[in-house]
């Protein structure tokens, strides 16, 4: 191991808790051991115990799982009150043990106005006779119960009811009594969810969304009162050498309701500013946490707790590593870190743990991949959010995530295999074949990949001179390392099979010159165009990614989704003037798209003044600018020296006969997606053949 990476690698204690390492595997939504989105009660979930298992055997130091509701969301029971869940509980902390791993459960008072309401409960809560109808089996008016009367982050239209403080009493029993359950099956302490990332408990400490006059709200003892009764609770009822961790916020980055401060906007902290943090710290220190699980932000400002590939690497050090300094206990920092630079930070007292979330999603194994010296054979999570927390939400639209994507969370969009182990495994096949592959996307590769674990050899065509398919427009962008650097690790991992033969430079135009058993088509899709005049002036979005073409200084895109976002913000941070012109009504409305990295954009380009024209068409493309309608009639020009067009694709898969059972179309030669349907359809075909 590379000496630059031993601080990681020192034992430190979390109260009385000795842990081998400094590196601690974060909470994700959907990677609770007690279950998620159970429609029939909490049930231990196995598919998370082997998550766990299988990084603990990868030397991870401290493992947290996923929020662990203190009441279901589904029927209302309590969690204290299924004592066969802690049960088995003590059944897998024997095993984790084995592993030299510490594992502490995270548990959550509730969510408040944070809570995801869908676009399907929506409509139900707001009509009180299906609420009243809905509420013995899903009482939306408890999970929305926030400090005060206020509308709720995802339902602006939705106004959450304000707690009473017999709720907030029965929250802090149960707390203690969970805790309590926890510590007896064996757990080596519990985390506090949490003063952070504007959950229920944050609400309360925040005097933006606290506007109560009782002994919960008002002054600043009264805004932590909550938080303070709570671990005071815990260890009442466990003792006061039982580890309670806090997953804490240093600052809310809160401009105002559902509005974000981006790094480099000056506006003033509306939540809690770092004055109030250091003071707020030491109080909760004080109470009785033994630790900090520290990052930033609010559902407000999401991508400061769940960064996208847009904030920068290592985004909250600063604020944590400041913050240590008004404490006494040991303070975990997460946000994008990198091994590296929390390694110096250690070293140099700055932190005392690492905090990882999701790239122990995309590879299990990077720990030990990291000792062993084998870096390039890391996975990369690349920040997508795609598999893993794909809420999202547009103007005038709730959580428009799917139902069955809300059921399953912690996912990978990279990594088929990641939760998902009852339908995406390895099965050696029961014949080996001859596969065909047209086309070295990260689809086709994926795809070679697949078949050649299960025993088939494997052609994979590719008409360019190197593998990546249009993925490697998608990853040109400054802000895309992440993306490059998993180009760079299919095209080495592709090497590692003999059973895989890849011919660059070799375009496949007759599918029946493949002579396969089996044959692949991930050809991908191609760009759209729109009917407007001097539409041929354009750039296509892929042609400017590639540098194929320069710019000017100033340049409209046309389309406001994802790409033509992206496109915006490289642009911007190349020191261009881009304009982004959208018939929608709202920037990336396509669903499954992380909240967290569309309100980035949203809020970026209105932080820093980027001109977007929503509900607007493009009437005519000329030399010096574009002529546009907005919605309501009226006609404009937008002078520009460039235009870039990013308005979508097709699939583009070669001629092939439909009704050969043979022949597979695979990624978005068969249906425009984004990499996850592309990985994951590539294992969905491969697994049959």
């Amino acid at each position: 191991m590379d000496a630059k990476y031993e601080a990681l690698f020192t034992p430190w204690k979390v109260g009385n808790v000795e842990i081998k390492n400094r590196i601690v595997m974060c909470p994700m939504g959907g990677t609770s051991l007690f279950g998620w989105f159970e429609l029939t009660g909490c049930g231990f979930d196995k598919e998370a115990a082997k998550l766990f298992l299988e990084r603990a055997n990868n030397n991870v130091g401290l493992i947290i799982p996923g929020i662990a509701p203190l009441r279901d969301t589904f029927w209302g029971k309590w969690l204290w009150q299924n004592p066969k869940m802690f049960e088995e509980l003590k059944v897998f902390m024997d095993e984790i043990h084995k592993t030299g791993a510490k594992l502490f459960i995270q548990l959550t008072a509730g969510m408040g106005r944070s809570w995801a309401i869908t676009e399907l409960v929506g409509p139900l809560h707001k009509n009180k006779v299906t609420r009243a109808l809905l509420k013995p089996i899903l009482d939306t008016s408890h999970e929305l119960a926030s400090p005060s009367a206020q509308p709720a982050r995802w339902a602006p239209d939705i106004i959450c009811p304000e707690m009473t403080v017999e709720q907030i009493h029965e929250i802090i029993e149960a707390f203690a009594k969970t805790a309590k359950l926890c510590k007896d099956a064996g757990v080596d302490g519990v985390e506090v969810h949490a003063v952070h990332e504007g959950y229920l408990l944050d609400q309360f400490a925040i005097e933006f969304f606290n506007k109560r006059t009782d002994e919960y709200g008002g002054s600043f003892e009264n805004r932590y009162r909550f938080a303070a009764e709570v671990v005071k609770a815990i260890k009442e009822a466990c003792g006061d050498d039982f580890p309670v961790s806090l997953r804490y916020s240093v600052e809310s980055k809160l401009k105002g309701f559902a509005k974000g401060i981006v790094p480099g906007d000056d506006a003033p902290e509306m939540g809690r500013a770092m004055e109030e943090s250091e003071k707020a710290a030491k109080y909760l220190q004080d109470a009785g946490y033994d630790m900090l699980n520290a990052d930033n932000g609010t559902y407000d400002s999401w991508y400061w707790a769940h960064p996208p590939m847009y904030m920068p690497q290592n985004c909250n050090l600063e604020d944590v590593a400041h913050i240590k300094n008004f404490v006494d206990i040991p303070v975990v920092c997460a946000g994008r870190m990198e091994p590296d630079v929390a390694a110096e930070a250690i070293a140099a007292g700055k932190i005392d743990g690492m905090g990882v979330a999701r790239q122990f999603l995309a590879d299990p194994e990077w720990i030990t991949k990291l000792i062993e010296d084998r870096l390039e054979d890391i996975r990369p999570c690349i920040c997508c959010h795609s598999g893993c927390f794909n809420f999202s939400s547009s103007k005038g639209h709730y959580n428009t995530q799917d139902l069955k994507d809300t059921m399953g969370l912690a996912r990978c969009a990279i990594n088929a295999e990641t939760m998902q182990s009852k339908k995406h495994y390895i099965a050696p096949a029961k014949k080996g074949k001859h596969i065909a592959i047209i086309g070295g996307g990260i689809g086709g590769m994926e795809a070679a990949i697949v078949c050649a674990k299960r025993g088939h050899t494997v052609t994979l065509y590719e008409k360019n001179d190197e593998l990546g398919g249009v993925f490697i427009a998608a990853a040109a962008p400054s802000f895309k390392e992440k993306d490059r650097d998993l180009i760079a690790w299919y095209r080495r991992e592709i090497t590692k099979y003999p059973a895989i033969e890849v011919k660059l430079n070799c375009e496949v135009k007759n599918i029946e010159d493949c002579k396969a058993d089996e044959i692949i088509i991930a050809t991908g899709a191609k760009a759209n165009r729109i009917p407007v005049k001097g539409v041929e002036n354009t750039i296509q979005a892929v042609d400017f990614l590639l540098g194929k073409h320069e710019v000017g200084e100033n340049v409209t895109i046309i389309g406001g989704g994802l790409t033509g976002c992206e496109i915006a913000y490289e642009l911007y941070l190349q020191g261009k003037k881009p304009t982004i012109v959208e018939m929608q009504d709202d920037l990336i409305t396509t669903p499954g798209i992380c909240l967290a990295n569309t309100s980035f954009l949203r809020d970026f380009f209105e932080a820093n003044k980027v001109p977007v024209y929503l509900e607007t068409g493009v009437l005519a493309i000329e030399d010096d600018g574009v002529t546009v309608k907005d919605k309501n009639g009226v006609e404009m020009k937008i002078a520009a020296d460039d235009v870039i067009l990013s308005v979508g694709y097709k699939p583009q898969p070669i001629a092939h006969d439909e009704k050969n059972k043979h022949i597979h179309v695979i990624g978005d030669a068969n249906k425009v997606g984004n990499l996850r349907t592309v990985i994951w359809g590539a294992w969905d075909t491969c697994m049959k053949l």
